[in-house]
């Protein structure tokens, strides 16, 4: 789980499956189908399936650095940097 302060991003998939959660919703997206994550909401992404999952992300905003990144805990033990 993961979001940014200053940026929205756009995934489209190319091939395979994605579970995306944005927000509190969870969706399943399959080929050619997207979602909008706006600036400041929670969101994570997986492949629940075994085809490889192929994507395409669209960042826009005022600061597209990989800093702005404020990391939550999840099921993978990714945590916060200290």
């Amino acid at each position: 789980m993961q979001m940014h302060h200053h940026r929205a991003e756009h995934w489209v998939v190319v091939s395979g499956t994605a579970k995306v959660t944005n927000g509190d919703k969870e969706i399943m997206l399959t080929e050619n189908q997207s979602t909008y994550i706006p600036v400041g909401v929670v969101h994570a992404l997986e492949n629940p399936g075994v085809i490889p999952l192929e994507l395409v992300e669209v960042q826009s905003g005022s600061y597209l650095g990989e800093d702005d990144i404020v990391r939550f805990e999840d099921r993978y033990g990714r945590v916060p940097k200290a």
